[in-house]
Parts: C-alpha cells; sequence; structure tokens
C-alpha cells in the first residue's frame, strides 16, 4: 500500500460568479522514503496539490488516502491531529513566529501533540541542523539559512514520516540553498519522505522522483535515480514505523505546557500593542473603579446606618403621638395624644420590658463666656444612658435623686463641646448658661456622628423634671422609649403596649390608635433595604461601564486576530487543533481584561480611601466586593473575547496561511 495515494482528485473555487477548477483529476501513488520534486509553471496547481497532500486543504472530489487511512473522512481536529504526528512542513517564508527564540518555535509542535520533553528534543534537533548556539536567538537575529534551518528543526521535532518542501530554496542565497537541500537529501537517506515543491529545474534535479503538472494535471512523472529505497542511520531521528503503522488521533489532555504557551503568546502581543492593549484595559481599569467605589460607598452608608441605630440602643421600641394612618381625620404627631409619666409606670409593668423612660425636647441657647451656640436639648431620665447607649465617656451621668430635685446639670455633646470650649479646655464643671439658666456640665457624651440633617452629638441632656419645670416648660412627655428583654420579646411587647395605650386612652374599636409605636428592627431593615436598593443601583450603574470595557476589548480581539491571522495558519499547520486556538485568544482575552480588573481594584480602593479620608464620606471596601469585581472582570474578557477566539478557531489553515 502506498504511503500516499491520490485518485480523480480535484480542485475548485469559486471566483466572482464563476468556478475555477485548479486541479483536474490528478491520480498519484507516493510510496514510503522517496524523494518528490513537484514542478509546474505559475498557476499549474503544484502549491495547491502540496496543500492537499499536507492536510491544509481538502479537495473538492476523488479519494485520498495517507498512511492507508481515508482523510477526507476525517475532522478538522482530526486532520490537526494527523499533521502533527506524521507531517512536517518546510515554508518558503519561513513562517517563524516573532518574539519567540528559536528553541520556542522548534518546540511548538510538540505542545500540540502533547509529545513530552519538549525543550530536550527541541534542542537535539536544532543541534542536528547546526543551530545549537542560536536556541536562544529570536528570528530577526538570524540570517535566511539560519531561520530556514529553525523550520527545518521544527518540521522534524514530532519525528514525521513526511515533510512538505514549498519552494525552500526561494528566499536563499546560492550558497544557503545548497546548505538546505543537502539537510533535505540527509533527512530522505534517514528514511523520512520529502516532497517538494519547485519551479526551478536544478532545485528538482536533486529528488529521485520528478513529477511535471501543467494546467491542474501531470504531465510526466519520472524517476531520476530508479533503485530500491534505503534507510541509512545517519543520525537522524526519522519516523518509525511503515505506512500500515496506526497513528493515535485522539487529543492531549490540556497541558500545563499549552496554558504557557498561551500566556506567553498574549504577554507577548500585549507588549507588541502596548498603547493598544493599554486603551483596551482602560475601560475594564474604569469599570471596576466605578463598581469597587460605589459598593464600597454603599456598604459604608449601610455600615453608617447600622451604627447610628446600633447608637439609639438594642431591642428599642420608640412610641411618638399621633397616628401614623394617613388620612385628613388624624391630626399631626402629638395633636391628639399625651404621654404622661403615669403611662411610663403603666408601661414597666408590662412582661418582657427591661426599661422604659420618656422624654421631652426642645430647643436651647447655650452661653459660655464668649461663646454661644443654638441647639437641640433633651430631658430625659438616667435609664437614657443605659438604654441609648449613651454612657459618658468623661464625667457621669445624673441620678435618680437629682431628676427628682430638678437638679441644673448637664452633660454635652461633643460638637456642643468642640463649639463652647475648643480643644483644649475641660468643660467638666464648668457652668453654662441654658436659655439663661446656669447649669453645670458634669459629662460628655459618646461620639455618634452626624445623620442626614441631624448631628447626633450637636445635643445637650439634663434631667427630664428639670427640662419640664425649668427649660421647656412641658406638661407631657414627647416620646416613651421601651425597651425589651429580647429580640423575640419585641413583637410581643408591641402588642401589649398597643392594648394598653388604647386602654389609657379610652379608644373605641373603631378608631386608630392616636400614638405611633416603632420597632428599630425593622426601622433597620427598611433603610438597610434602602441602602442595599441604592448600592445595586450605583453597581448597575458602574457595570455599564465594564460592559463598555468588555465590547472595547472584543473589538481589541478582533483586530488581533486579524493581524495575526498567518500565525493561526501555522499554529494550525503544525498541528494546533480548534480548542488550542480558541483557548489562546479566550486566554488572551481574559489576561488583558484581568489586568484591567487588577489595575481597576486599586483605583477603586484608592479611590474610597480618598472620599473615606477627605470627602467624609463613608466608605467600607468588602473582600466580597474586590472578590466581586475581579471574577466580573474576568468573565467579561471571557465572554466578549469567546467571538473572537471562536472566529480565529474556525479559520481555515490554508487560507490563513495565504493572508496578507
Amino acid at each position: 500500500m502506498p504511503l500516499i495515494e491520490l485518485k480523480g482528485i480535484t480542485r475548485c473555487y469559486q471566483v466572482g460568479g464563476s468556478e475555477l477548477k485548479v486541479l483536474k483529476g490528478i491520480d498519484l501513488a507516493i510510496e514510503e522514503g522517496e524523494f518528490v520534486a513537484i514542478m509546474g509553471p505559475s498557476g499549474s496547481g503544484k502549491s495547491t496539490l502540496m496543500q492537499i497532500l499536507g492536510l491544509l486543504d481538502r479537495p473538492t472530489a476523488g479519494k485520498f488516502h495517507l498512511l492507508g487511512r481515508d482523510v477526507s473522512r476525517l475532522s478538522d481536529d482530526e486532520g490537526a491531529m494527523l499533521r502533527s504526528r506524521t507531517i512536517g512542513f518546510i515554508f518558503q517564508m519561513f513562517n517563524l513566529l516573532a518574539r519567540t527564540s528559536a528553541l520556542d518555535n522548534v518546540a511548538l509542535p510538540m505542545i500540540y501533540s502533547g509529545a513530552p520533553s519538549r525543550d530536550e528534543r527541541a534542542l537535539d534537533v536544532l543541534k542536528q541542523v547546526g543551530l545549537e548556539d542560536r536556541i536562544h536567538h529570536k528570528p530577526n537575529e538570524l540570517s535566511g539559512g539560519q531561520q530556514q534551518r529553525v523550520a527545518i528543526a521544527r518540521s522534524l521535532v514530532n519525528h514525521p514520516r513526511i515533510i512538505f518542501a514549498d519552494e525552500p530554496t526561494g528566499n536563499l542565497a546560492s550558497d544557503q540553498a545548497e546548505e538546505i537541500l543537502g539537510q533535505l537529501k540527509l533527512l530522505n537517506r534517514g528514511g523520512i519522505t520529502i516532497i517538494m515543491v519547485t519551479h526551478e529545474s536544478d532545485i528538482a534535479a536533486h529528488a529521485k522522483r520528478i513529477i511535471r503538472l501543467k494546467d491542474g494535471m501531470i504531465v510526466a512523472d519520472e524517476r531520476t535515480r530508479p533503485g530500491p529505497l534505503r534507510r541509512e542511520d545517519n543520525g537522524i531521528a526519522f519516523g518509525g514505523g511503515g505506512p500500515k503503522a496506526a497513528v493515535d488521533l485522539s487529543h492531549p489532555d490540556l497541558s500545563l505546557a499549552e496554558f504557557r504557551e498561551f500566556s506567553a503568546s498574549a504577554m507577548r502581543a500585549m507588549a507588541a500593542n502596548k498603547v493598544r492593549s493599554a486603551l483596551s484595559m482602560l475601560g475594564i481599569l474604569i469599570g471596576v473603579g466605578a463598581v469597587i467605589a460605589m459598593l464600597a460607598v454603599g456598604k459604608g452608608a449601610q455600615k453608617a446606618i447600622e451604627q447610628r441605630i446600633a447608637s439609639l440602643g438594642s431591642n428599642l421600641i420608640m412610641m411618638h403621638p399621633g397616628s401614623s394612618s394617613v388620612g385628613g381625620v388624624h391630626g399631626g404627631a402629638g395633636s391628639r395624644s399625651r404621654f404622661t409619666l403615669e403611662d411610663v409606670k403603666a408601661i414597666s409593668k408590662i412582661p418582657h420590658v427591661a426599661r422604659v423612660e420618656g422624654n421631652v425636647g426642645g430647643s436651647a441657647q447655650l452661653v459660655y463666656k464668649g461663646q454661644n451656640w443654638s441647639t437641640q436639648v433633651a430631658g430625659t431620665t438616667p435609664l437614657y444612658a443605659a438604654m441609648r447607649n449613651s454612657q459618658p465617656y468623661y464625667g457621669r451621668f445624673f441620678t435618680e435623686e437629682e431628676d427628682q430635685r430638678l437638679e441644673r446639670v448637664a452633660l454635652l455633646g461633643q460638637s456642643v463641646v468642640n463649639k463652647l470650649f475648643g480643644p483644649k479646655e475641660n468643660p467638666v464643671d464648668a457652668v453654662i448658661k441654658l436659655n439663661h439658666i446656669n447649669f453645670k456640665v458634669i459629662g460628655i457624651l459618646p461620639i455618634k456622628g452626624s445623620g442626614g440633617f441631624r448631628d447626633q452629638d450637636d445635643v445637650v441632656i439634663i434631667p427630664l423634671r428639670t427640662a419640664m419645670k425649668r427649660v421647656v416648660g412641658k406638661v407631657y412627655l414627647d416620646d416613651i422609649f421601651i425597651e425589651a428583654d429580647a429580640p423575640d420579646s419585641i413583637e410581643r411587647v408591641i402588642a401589649d403596649v398597643q392594648r394598653l395605650m388604647r386602654r389609657r386612652h379610652h379608644l373605641p374599636d373603631y378608631k386608630d390608635d392616636d400614638f405611633t409605636l416603632r420597632n428599630m428592627a425593622d426601622l433597620q431593615a427598611m433603610l438597610s433595604g434602602t441602602t442595599q436598593t441604592f448600592t445595586l443601583l450605583l453597581g448597575i450603574v458602574a457595570a455599564i461601564s465594564l460592559l463598555v470595557g468588555g465590547i472595547g476589548i472584543m473589538n481589541i480581539m478582533l483586530v488581533s486576530v486579524s493581524e495575526r491571522t498567518r500565525e493561526i495558519g501555522l499554529r494550525k499547520a503544525v498541528g494546533a487543533a480548534r480548542r488550542a486556538i480558541l483557548l489562546q485568544f479566550l486566554i488572551e482575552s481574559a489576561v488583558l481584561s484581568t489586568m484591567g480588573g487588577v489595575a481597576g481594584i486599586v483605583m477603586g480602593m484608592t479611590v474610597s480611601i480618598t472620599l473615606s479620608k477627605f470627602a467624609g464620606w463613608a466608605a467600607v471596601v468588602s473582600p466580597q466586593a474586590v472578590l466581586l469585581a475581579f471574577v466580573f472582570s474576568a468573565t467579561v474578557g471571557i465572554i466578549f473575547g469567546f467571538w473572537p477566539a471562536r472566529k480565529a478557531s474556525l479559520l481555515s489553515p490554508i487560507e490563513a496561511l495565504r493572508y496578507e
């Protein structure tokens, strides 16, 4: 059985609206170990015939058997594996990867075939062609003859049975041409079948058999050196086995070497187009930075709300005058209901009520020496400190006896201290005027911060009875605060307080409550839900810029596929399957987006810290937000890089190699 057998092979192309037939019924058989030269004038179809023989192109009609296998039934990936394990190519234009060393160029086919000991084998064949001192040189650092010898070494690295040489001396000087032809003869004597395409008679004379084509047909087939084929042990590692030997066409599993090659290829492509790569990463950088900053602001706002609500106390229930219903029959807060100290005593007897206290409030003018300040005054009981997390960090809180005696003592919030006393003077034991009444400062309240239009530290706390009798002049309480003994008791306490107050206020069943009960946990849930919605909206707005960045990456990758079409053709020619090309470009787009994502994370954290320190905004960068932004950026690169990568993987090897 011949190594190669063609029967009735034709190849037609559609040019415009007409059909161009390049090969017209080729019948050909080539035995193992032959050195064949295919000659013919330009346009005779010799290059097309070699491309079909090398599985780079498919015939329009006819039968083609290689190694006893009908290759017309092979898929594209099976054809790639057959090329990788049985065929080597020596191209006229060398087709070496730029910015890649001679050693890596030679080892490239072994990556796709899954062969072990790649570097050792590549170094061995480079030594065989006399380039052991040039293994780390790039193509632009080698002469034409040296580049062609690298191409020969690459064709040998996978122990091929057949080598196709397309005008192997076309771009070389005469002395370099003789050197390359000598290498081909040496390979043939080692048992490798050589099929060379040339249009020069003196080059073809080195072959043992010359096939001449004209107008797509074989017009002559002659042997110049008849005799039995011999295989010599000349140090060249030739392909083992005869034409009947089975060839495994299964794809090797993904290897670390493949990922290294793909990653290195991505970095080389990015380094070669630094400005373009930077611009494509800019969209991802801005998007990720915006996501990090917006989520940090939203998270900070949520934390601030939680802290402010926690500062009011835990398990707390607030009762305000006035109904919560909406309608014209109800007045504003405090217009219908009145809270008394007797209400407080009655509520304190309800089961599961830990503490209860009422308070009044109003505005006050403070004066100390030459400073004055308008603020809010709150009259409370001593229970206020424990229920509202307001134990003074300096000084003390007033006692029940002081409240009963209507003592004129006060505790100041930090904002009031700053306005009246400044940073150096100690306010404790100082006497201030509150609405023209002297009060002794006995403590400084803990810092709670500002929220919205209200500064929680801009307040003065005085005893409840003192406030009602001497300062605000109120007979009834403004609010009542109730503390449940446990979170699980809150709903039960609310129901009991509601029944008690309706009974005390003599409200019939058909009337609404004339008071409003608010659970701090419900308030926190409502505010947190609003904040989360706000954060989500901010995140969506920021994510839009990520999508815009993804579109930019897709455009860049499409340009990259167009620019590297010949490289794709070369990789496919040496055995790269569709999966390999797809992964290579996916990894490149993922690297672009991931690098942009990392830079965006740094930018987002910087912006968040700047907003927190200099703008006074609460910004909290959470690990979840960083992880989300990073994963999202990498996902954007993969999603938007898939189409260009798939387009590259579907390219025909011969069309890609012909691309200008």
